[in-house]
């Protein structure tokens, strides 16, 4: 089988059940997003990081296979099953900013995306994320989206911003706190 379809050569693709839409469609954006975030998840988790975090982003990453191919899905006309997110995708995103927050010290100013490169891997998946969740909620506005997935989206970027702090600790590298010119 051949990677390429030549199918979208005039700007259209189709959705999970077959509707074809132009490429610029704001559900292509969505699961295009989300595939981006994808891609930073992945270099983030190929970092020297501890083990315990990979294991997660690789959860993670499962779980926007799942988002981007219920966005991918023309709600009207798709009769292929859907992976579905679940109550425990959110909460383990909680447990685990818990979890870190109880050894990070309190935050007192905002932080600046940087720090090392990992972390600032971390400030870019997180950017990408938030992206993700405002054209998912702009979505839900005109079609059917599960709202599963936009809370799982706005989880997913607090867990990243909680995860870069994190890694900071970890390489015991100062926090890039802005402290605002006055």
């Amino acid at each position: 089988m051949k990677i390429y379809t030549k199918t979208g050569d005039k700007g259209l693709t189709s959705l999970i059940g077959g509707t074809r839409v132009p490429k610029f469609h704001l559900r292509i954006e969505c699961y295009g997003t989300v595939d981006e975030l994808n891609s930073y998840i992945g270099l983030i988790m190929c970092q020297d990081i501890d083990p315990h975090h990979q294991i997660v982003l690789k959860e993670i990453q499962d779980r926007l296979f799942t988002v981007g191919a219920a966005l991918a899905a023309d709600p009207e006309k798709s009769r292929m099953k859907i992976p579905d997110l679940h109550d425990t995708d959110i909460a383990l995103l909680e447990e685990e900013m818990d979890s870190m927050s109880k050894v990070l010290p309190a935050l007192k100013h905002f932080v600046l995306p940087g720090g090392t490169t990992v972390v600032s891997y971390c400030h870019l998946a997180r950017c990408v994320c938030r992206r993700a969740e405002r054209l998912t909620v702009h979505l839900a506005s005109e079609s059917f989206v599960d709202e599963k997935m936009t809370i799982y989206l706005n989880r997913l970027s607090d867990y990243l911003f909680v995860l870069a702090r994190k890694l900071n600790l970890d390489a015991k590298a100062p926090e890039n706190i802005w402290i605002p010119r006055l």
